[in-house]
């Protein structure tokens, strides 16, 4: 299941950058790809008026701002984690100037060739993008200064590994800003079942508590939730996947849907 679902997680995002309706201006293509942003879910919050913010690399796969509340600082070398097109990468470099150093990291090959070639027009000598898988990042040990993520590690299937991997980068004393979706309660399994909402930020999530515990698991200290905001899907999305009674079982469980950016260090 596992190479399952990253062959659909990289077919998903492969499509936004190949296909021509997907802009660095709004949220990915609708239909069955069902990335961020598609079928009703927009999750991607407006990053137009950040320092840095690059239109060509953003195609609203994001779920929350990661580098908000990174405490990032001038000469820090950061690593972002599904860097995609390079959205938070360009902003980070804009915090940590030419002294600093931004690694981005992505599986999808057309990905890291269009955040490539964004970067060939920006010129930054100190902004890389590095083809691999966050549960082996082919990166040195005690790299990172700062860790970051943008609604990728729930598409992870192993995701225990995945922190493991950023603990193993981070050098002591440095931390991770982590924006991801999870949930509170129980999605339909209905839901669960459509394998191609791994790439639509939904079915990969897992229990709050759960997520933050695989923080502690991997050996980060100090982990804090530092902004959660709540989603509603429509039933109109809902009953494209699950039946009516589904549906009412859902909505009497009070199961949630957040999405959460968290704070962790490594002691």
């Amino acid at each position: 299941m596992s190479d399952d679902v990253k062959k659909i997680v990289k077919d998903a995002y492969t499509k936004v950058v190949t296909q021509s309706c997907c802009g660095g201006e709004s949220a990915c293509c609708g239909g069955e790809s069902a990335c961020c942003g598609d079928e009703g879910m927009n999750f991607s919050p407006d990053y137009s008026q950040i320092d840095g913010y690059v239109a060509e690399a953003d195609y609203g796969l994001g779920c929350g701002l990661p580098t908000e509340k990174a405490r990032i600082k001038e000469g820090d070398t950061v690593v972002d984690l599904g860097s995609g097109a390079g959205n938070d990468v360009f902003i980070v470099r804009r915090i940590v100037g030419e002294k600093g150093r931004v690694i981005g990291i992505d599986m999808t090959e057309a990905m890291i060739e269009k955040a490539r070639a964004n970067n060939r027009k920006l010129g930054y000598e100190n902004v890389e993008f590095v083809l691999g898988d966050i549960e082996a990042m082919p990166l040195d040990n005690e790299i990172a200064d700062v860790v970051v993520s943008n609604c990728v590690l729930n598409l992870v299937p192993d995701k225990e590994k995945a922190f493991k991997e950023i603990h193993r980068i981070l050098k002591s004393g440095g931390h991770c800003s982590i924006s991801d979706i999870v949930i509170e309660g129980e999605l339909p399994e209905g839901i669960r079942q459509v394998a191609q909402l791994y790439a639509g930020c939904i079915s990969g999530a897992i229990n709050r508590a759960d997520y933050l515990d695989i923080f502690r698991k991997a050996g980060l200290t100090n982990v804090s939730v530092i902004k959660e905001s709540r989603y509603s899907l429509s039933d109109e999305l809902l009953l494209n996947h699950i039946s009516q009674d589904q549906l009412v079982k859902f909505r009497n469980s009070n199961s949630s849907i957040l999405s959460i950016t968290v704070s962790a260090y490594k002691a």
